[in-house]
């Protein structure tokens, strides 16, 4: 029989079920000069010994893989914070780049986070100053810090800061910090607004949210600069926000058209293009997706945009969630699908089959209200495979069935059924060297560990 596919590798490298001795034996491989596959080092729930092993590999590549991980805990990450390489450090101080929808990651400690800020390579510096991953408390802290860029971060969270820190960055020496302290106040502060304008790096954002004065509207409305961020603008003048929603600008319209203060007679009637693709980004929705009242308002309008930015959150109450559910419009349907716990099994099973290939698995799998009981009986034979892989999901799914679906025409079925741990063995075998299956089939729980170990050797992986 013909060696094992490379990927069976990728696959045993992530089974829940590898042993201890061949993950340690997997984390010492060097890969060629590439280190361990990523699948072994961001594993979730690591024992001690394989986190040690990491901590020590000679492969910085696989220090960076760890320190970017999701699924490992702070404390664990925090112990690069050594680490004798800058680009470690500056990916421990990140952390991870693409976590999974619907994943917490959580911070570092704030300790770690000081000694990461003090670290004497500037790209580890800079890394930390742009983590989303920083707690309140460490973010209100660089309000007073020697660093002008620390202190501009913490002007860009200001509404966790404290007054005293925020008077004192509204006073900073550095421009660029009072120029964010100015844009976050200047929606209460006039005189801030009108000095904001005069700086032609700041005009455009003060125009969008500051508090203006009626002479500065009424010049940018003539002069037609910047219409789109005044038309946003929360005080402009009501005859100024009438003038602007028969704007020959399609964008300016429409950016009148999303504004809180308008009833939904007066903003249905605003002649707006929405596109179809478009996502919600309603800043008053948004930034309201926990307030009962902004959630009812928005996802009872008509408005396309103000429905989808409702969907974003999953705070919506059984009857705003029923009524979103039936706008038939896909946006919003792949909205709530991705962010609300509760949405209806119908609409999910339209999000998975519209969404297609690894994000729909991905939902499958992780989505709270996914169905996985009947699955077989319903989708076993259905035309479409996008469906036909959901009776992996079935537990009463039997042997037979999964071993047919292993050999289905739609590659997304046959791995899910290779991956399967009712895949009676002689298929799962068999899968390892099947290309296309054989990173399923190496996950899957099912595989003897003699098979596991015979996958590492195949790969030169030493023993």
């Amino acid at each position: 029989m013909v060696a094992f596919h490379a990927s069976a590798l990728d696959g045993v490298a992530r089974n829940e079920a590898l042993p201890t001795a061949l993950l340690l034996r997997l984390l010492a491989f060097d890969g060629g000069g590439y280190g361990p596959p990523r699948q072994a080092v961001e594993r979730a729930g690591l024992p001690e010994q394989a986190v040690a092993a990491i901590l020590a590999h000679p492969n910085p590549r696989t220090r960076v893989g760890f320190a970017m991980s999701a699924r490992a805990e702070p404390a664990q990450r925090a112990r690069l914070v050594d680490d004798p390489s800058p680009k470690v450090r500056a990916a421990l101080a990140y952390g991870p780049e693409w976590p999974a929808p619907r994943t917490t990651v959580a911070p570092l400690p704030d300790d770690v986070c000081a000694r990461l800020l003090d670290d004497p390579d500037p790209a580890v510096r800079e890394a930390l100053l742009d983590s989303p991953y920083l707690t309140p408390s460490f973010v209100a802290s660089l309000a007073a810090h020697r660093d002008p860029a620390a202190r501009l971060r913490a002007a860009r969270a200001w509404r966790t800061l404290p007054a005293d820190a925020r008077a004192a960055l509204l006073a900073d020496p550095d421009a660029p910090v009072r120029r964010a302290a100015a844009l976050a106040e200047c929606h209460r502060d006039a005189r801030l607004t009108a000095t904001l304008l005069r700086d032609p790096e700041s005009a455009a954002e003060a125009l969008r949210r500051g508090l203006l004065h009626r002479a500065d509207a009424e010049r940018y409305l003539a002069e037609r600069t910047h219409l789109t961020a005044l038309a946003g603008n929360p005080s402009l003048p009501a005859d100024l926000v009438e003038r602007l929603a028969a704007d020959p600008d399609e964008a300016v319209r429409l950016a009148v058209s999303v504004r809180p203060e308008l009833g939904e007679t007066r903003r249905m009637s605003i002649d707006f293009t929405v596109r179809a693709h478009a996502g919600g980004d309603v800043e008053w929705v948004r930034d309201g997706l926990a307030d009962p009242g902004v959630l009812r308002r928005a996802a009872t309008s008509a408005h396309p945009l103000l429905r989808r930015t409702a969907a974003l959150s999953p705070h919506l109450p059984p009857d705003l969630l029923r009524l979103l559910a039936r706008t038939e419009d896909p946006s919003v349907e792949n909205l709530l699908g991705i962010h609300h716990p509760d949405v209806p099994e119908e609409v999910l099973m339209r999000v998975y089959a519209r969404l297609g290939s690894s994000f729909s698995a991905w939902m499958a799998e992780t989505h709270p209200r996914f169905p996985s009981e009947g699955l077989a009986r319903r989708y076993a034979d259905h035309p479409d495979g996008t469906y036909r892989r959901l009776a992996v999901r079935d537990p009463a799914a039997t042997p037979a069935l999964i071993e047919r679906l292993s050999h289905d025409p739609e590659v997304w079925t046959r791995q899910a059924a290779a991956a399967d741990p009712r895949l009676p063995l002689p298929r799962l075998r068999e899968a390892l060297h099947v290309p296309e299956l054989a990173s399923s089939a190496g996950t899957n729980p099912a595989l003897p560990e003699e098979d596991m170990t015979a996958v590492l050797s195949r790969a030169a992986v030493p023993a």
